[in-house]
């Protein structure tokens, strides 16, 4: 046998206790077949010999939570990211192009542009009056639609919905512009006008292809939205996806299992669906999250599941099903309902998930590692709050529970499995972007100062938050390291990613990027 491909002149973090470091990897298939020496020995005149110069390899990274088809398919127009304040957002919306029936979209603006004040559409009406323009803020859970676009929706006061969502209303019941979670945003959703599917798969490749460049392999997309898993297999008709996707479709308030468990039977080439999405809550900034107390609004009191019952019962019936359950949960009380309905169920051996965790009280952290349930966080979000908590996030939560923020340290220390991710597009994709804002607190190359420092993660840990804790949450157990037998998912770093200096990972250039035993980006 001769390898199809040989990896050489790179010094391997294998990940793996029982062999922790070689220099050459040989790659058959989609599998790792030999190493070291014996890698060598497999060299023949089809095999594709890469010597790296030094780089340094590990097992591939894999993203814990994105959204790469929601993304392409959602967050287009306006990039308001840069947006600081409402001066900055006037100048990006006079500048924005109106697109098809004269809909002008923006898309990741921050709730700190507004300094504090009420989100409403009154900037919209300033700058583009009587124009249809939805904006959809950087949490993914909110957006603002001016009154045209809400005209056209048909929205002319409150709504009812099944999930926690709303309309937000003045006082004398006119909606004011704000649509909090995903129910209230679909209404005017449902009437701009859809992407076509061709546009929509090269936008997917892009974005894919770019997280490629940065050393991702794999990701586990928490959604199955913008009919995802029709365009997932659309595209494998004329190409290999650039990264493998383990998918998971929402259940949402008021839905059956039986749609969800279903669909674990879709899959292609290199994406499956293997679990199912579901929402205890929403978001901080949007008042949505599910406290054990309200926020400095008065808000943050109740759960996504009107009936949270109806939720323990639907996860209970995944579980005994044998179908992963993935949670989004902010909140301290959602994380606590979470913990409650999974912690004494028969799992059948399946990592049950909790995604976020953003504000998590020190006393749940044992019974959360006991419980088996798997952490899922994203380091990137810590760069939309400040140390001295005068951001929004913050704000809201008061001081006590802000100083918790993004406990990942906490959850290592205590022997639980971390998986890192983006969440992107509510955070950059970058790889190194996550594993440097581990390690930092705080946006790499920058001054700032870091956020609950004490909650850092050392360069092994964010590592393996990304290989090997990835895996486990998986289970997959022929991935997350680099072994004979095992999947032949690599990331080759410019730099060491463990000992490096974190801003300097931030920038060093990814070498190569091998998925499954198919070379997506050469550097």
């Amino acid at each position: 046998m001769s390898a199809d491909l040989l990896v050489v002149g790179t010094a391997v973090r294998t990940l793996d206790p029982a062999r922790p470091t070689a220099h050459a990897i040989a790659v058959a298939g989609d599998r790792i077949v030999a190493l070291d020496d014996d890698a060598l020995a497999l060299r023949g005149a089809g095999t594709e010999v890469v010597d790296l110069g030094g780089a340094v390899t590990t097992p591939g990274l894999v993203d814990g939570h994105m959204h790469p088809l929601f993304g392409a398919a959602t967050f287009y127009g306006a990039d308001l990211t840069s947006c600081l304040d409402l001066d900055d957002l006037r100048r990006a919306l006079s500048a924005a192009t109106a697109g098809e029936g004269g809909w002008i979209v923006g898309w990741g603006l921050d709730h700190n542009a507004f300094g504090g004040g009420p989100l409403t559409n009154a900037v919209l009406e300033e700058v583009l009056p009587g124009r249809p323009t939805f904006i959809r803020l950087y949490d993914g859970h909110s957006a603002i639609a001016s009154v045209e676009a809400l005209r056209r929706a048909g929205v002319t006061g409150p709504r009812r919905f099944e999930q926690r969502s709303e309309v937000i209303c003045d006082s004398d019941g006119v909606p004011t512009g704000m649509l909090l979670e995903h129910a209230a945003m679909e209404l005017v959703q449902a009437v701009m006008p859809a992407l076509p599917d061709a546009l929509l798969r090269e936008r997917l490749g892009e974005a894919l292809s770019g997280m490629a460049a940065t050393g991702l392999t794999g990701g586990c997309v928490m959604d199955a939205e913008a009919g995802a898993l029709d365009l997932f297999a659309s595209y494998e008709q004329a190409a290999d996806l650039p990264l493998r996707l383990r998918v998971a479709p929402w259940c949402m308030p008021g839905e059956t299992v039986d749609e969800v468990i279903a669909l674990q039977a879709r899959r292609g080439r290199r994406w499956a669906v293997q679990a199912v999405k579901f929402f205890m809550d929403g978001t901080v900034e949007g008042g949505t999250a599910w406290l054990e107390h309200p926020d400095c609004h008065g808000t943050g009191t109740e759960a996504f599941w009107r009936d949270p019952a109806a939720y323990t019962k639907a996860v209970q019936q995944l579980a005994a099903a044998r179908v992963q359950t993935v949670t989004h949960a902010i909140g301290d009380a959602a994380v606590r309902h979470v913990i409650e309905a999974l912690e004494h169920v028969e799992t059948h051996g399946i990592r049950h998930r909790i995604e976020h965790l953003e504000t998590l009280p020190r006393e749940l952290v044992p019974r959360l590692v006991r419980s088996g349930l798997v952490s899922s966080m994203q380091p990137c979000h810590v760069g939309y709050t400040k140390a001295d908590h005068s951001d929004e996030w913050s704000i809201r939560l008061g001081p006590e529970r802000a100083a918790r923020a993004w406990a990942c340290r906490d959850i290592v220390d205590a022997g639980g499995v971390l998986v890192l991710g983006s969440d992107w597009p509510i955070a950059t994709y970058d790889a190194r972007a996550v594993l440097t804002h581990a390690r930092l607190r705080r946006a790499p190359g920058t001054s700032e100062a870091p956020v609950a420092p004490e909650q850092a993660l050392t360069g092994r840990q964010a590592l393996e938050g990304m290989t090997t804790h990835a895996a486990y949450a998986d289970g997959a157990a022929d991935a997350g390291r680099i072994a004979v037998g095992a999947r032949a998912d690599l990331t080759v770093f410019a730099v060491d990613p463990v000992e490096a200096p974190a801003d300097e990972l931030a920038e060093a250039p990814i070498r190569l990027t091998v998925s499954g035993g198919l070379v997506t980006h050469r550097g």
